[in-house]
């Protein structure tokens, strides 16, 4: 009798189981709300946040700035070595200087030809005068071929000794209008190849790390710091390839990070930008926060979801009772197509097809 009893139990406890095992997998839509999103992850940084390079090679000798500075534009941050610009420099001034010199040379040879060009206009003047005098009256044969055409020569000889004196000083212009912006620009040149030797801030703001050390030999490809805005900060997230086409400008952004645990921060995207990382297959966006938290800093990482659409009061069911993704379980193990709207990581709407009353089971 006692061991009869135990067999009866133990076959309840199997089929009160059996049932709660059978409820847990079945179940009645609801009526809620549903967000669709596009996931993104990324860090914070700074506006208009740039690594620092120098354009020039040499070694470092000092570094004038110091990390978490405020610094203006144009403020020195670092020298580079420059004894070879500073050479190359000196030169160029003394060949400037020595240009001088010459330039006087010119001018004076300048004023000389001024006074040949002036003295061959005013011969000119006076044999044109004679030219077309005697070939008024050459008609009237009171003055002999021969003659005529001594004179008509001397006209044309003064003709061309005023063209070429004319010339002559027009050359001479020139060639101090080049001498002079010929040196000039080449002092130009050695002095702003002196200036790349000191690097200088591009804009006011923050000095937010120093990358290298004095004695280090820099080139072209060596980052030497990393400079932002104070106090303004944005987020600069990668999408996958396979969302970015449902991504765009003035979209809200429900944001997290690790240094504020359960807390979100909301902000919109207000920059996309158009090709893909070939090596990650993902696009660059950049959202700004509608209320950035107290304290931020640069190269703190985050999360963000991309709210694609949004619904409320909507006819869902979890999204691991569709089939397929577009059809239910309804009485055990008959299979029913869906009508499936928007969904979430955990939720989708039910459009048509299936009513709030009805059961539907979870597929196996």
């Amino acid at each position: 009798m006692k061991q009869a009893s135990l067999v009866a139990l133990t076959l309840w406890m199997a089929l009160l189981s059996s049932c709660s095992k059978k409820n847990n997998d079945s179940l009645q839509p609801k009526v809620g709300a549903v967000t669709e999103s596009v996931y993104a992850s990324g860090v914070v940084k700074s506006e208009d946040q740039y690594t620092v390079y120098a354009t020039v090679n040499g070694v470092l000798q000092k570094s004038v700035a110091t990390v978490g500075q405020s610094i203006s534009a144009g403020q020195p941050l670092f020298i580079i070595e420059s004894e070879k610009a500073t050479l190359n420099t000196q030169n160029a001034q003394l060949a400037y200087q020595l240009s001088k010199e010459d330039n006087r040379y010119i001018q004076s040879k300048i004023a000389e030809m001024e006074t040949k060009v002036q003295a061959a206009k005013d011969k000119l003047t006076l044999d044109t005068s004679v030219y077309n005098r005697y070939k008024n009256i050459k008609q009237f044969d009171v003055i002999s071929e021969v003659d005529f055409e001594k004179i008509e020569l001397t006209y044309k000889n003064s003709k061309t000794s005023y063209e070429a004196a004319v010339k002559q000083l027009a050359q001479l212009n020139e060639q101090l209008k080049n001498d002079q912006n010929r040196n000039n620009i080449n002092l130009k040149i050695s002095q702003k190849a002196q200036n790349d030797f000191t690097i200088k801030s591009a804009f006011s703001g923050v000095l937010y790390d120093v990358l290298v050390k004095e004695g280090a030999m820099i080139t072209p490809q060596t980052p030497m710091a990393i400079i932002g805005k104070k106090n303004t900060y944005l987020l600069e997230l990668e999408v996958d390839e396979n969302d970015m086409v449902r991504v765009k400008i003035g979209q809200k952004l429900v944001v997290s990070m690790d240094s504020y645990k359960g807390k979100v921060f909301e902000a919109l995207v207000d920059k996309v930008y158009p090709i893909m990382d070939e090596r990650s297959r993902t696009f660059k966006i950049e959202a700004h926060f509608s209320k950035p938290p107290q304290k931020l800093y640069p190269n703190l990482t985050a999360e963000a979801n991309i709210v694609i659409n949004a619904k409320n009061n909507i006819l869902t069911i979890p999204k691991s009772y569709l089939i397929d993704g577009e059809y239910v379980l309804v009485n055990t193990n008959e299979k029913r197509k869906v009508k499936v709207g928007i969904n979430d990581y955990q939720n989708a709407e039910i459009v048509s097809g299936l009513s709030a009353n009805e059961t539907i089971y979870k597929p196996k």
